[in-house]
């Protein structure tokens, strides 16, 4: 089996960005198909355009914009990228950089599929710092980096058994049905929870409210649509579930720090 070393991908690397500890690479995945491989750091993979399936010993994922996979290092993997133009943003982290901020990479086994909108726009704010900072991005990454591997740390440390049942149902709803209109009282007769419990104790497991979880997960949806550069930003603004233009930009830029037409801008840097 193949060991890649540091900044090698399978594909046409638009840019390298070396740090102390950390490599970051933008990606145009070329290879159909990629038997299975490791690499010696562990490394996070965010898809920014087109599609791509990737597998491991445990599970398989289907990735499209927006996806992101952490894998810790030496985990074996296999990839499949389906017709069209597919780009990743790559996240290496070298283990002395784990020692460095104290957190063990232990607690990161195997490969992780993240749906936690937190961490995927924690990425996103990275790869824009690579974008409008290049080579001096350095401070920036490191502090975004750091937070990001705290809450997944965190993540992983919840059993999926642990959590109660209505949270389970609660989080299917907004990942799975993200841009409808839901009322308290719809939502927590679905959970089968009473609307004050739920309102009271969402942000317990979430550490945001409701309705602020719930624009988190539009804006990240929107964030995967512009990069598939198929829908007018007002389109996806209605796909999304906001009421009107001003809305979409407005929330867009409180949760992303940036506008949906700057957004859009970045991606074209290569």
């Amino acid at each position: 089996m193949k060991n890649l070393q540091k900044g090698i991908f399978y594909g046409q690397t638009n840019e390298t960005i070396e740090l102390d500890g950390l490599t970051l690479t933008d990606t145009v995945y070329t290879h159909p198909k990629v038997d299975w491989h490791y690499h010696e750091n562990a490394y996070f993979t965010f898809i920014l355009e087109g599609n791509v399936i990737e597998g491991n010993k445990k599970e398989t994922y289907t990735c499209s914009p927006g996806s992101l996979l952490f894998h810790n290092w030496q985990e074996p993997h296999y990839n499949i990228k389906p017709e069209g133009f597919t780009r990743g943003f790559h996240l290496e982290i070298e283990k002395h950089w784990f020692d460095h901020i104290a957190l063990p990479d232990h607690n990161l086994q195997g490969s992780i599929n993240i749906r936690n909108p937190d961490i995927k726009l924690l990425m996103y704010k990275i790869f824009r710092a690579t974008k409008i900072e290049g080579a001096d991005a350095g401070f920036s990454i490191q502090t975004l980096l750091t937070e990001t591997l705290s809450k997944l740390a965190a993540d992983s440390n919840i059993l999926p058994d642990k959590k109660p049942k209505w949270i389970k149902v609660i989080e299917e709803i907004l990942h799975d049905q993200t841009g409808q209109t839901f009322t308290l009282d719809d939502l927590s007769k679905r959970a089968g929870i009473h609307p004050v419990h739920l309102s009271r104790d969402f942000s317990k497991h979430f550490h945001c409210t409701l309705s602020e979880y719930a624009r988190k997960l539009k804006v990240e949806k929107a964030l995967s649509l512009i990069s598939l550069k198929k829908q007018s930003l007002t389109e996806i603004a209605y796909e999304c579930g906001f009421t009107d233009q001003s809305h979409f930009t407005r929330c867009f830029r409180e949760v992303n720090g940036l506008n949906p037409s700057a957004h859009l801008k970045l991606l074209s840097i290569k």
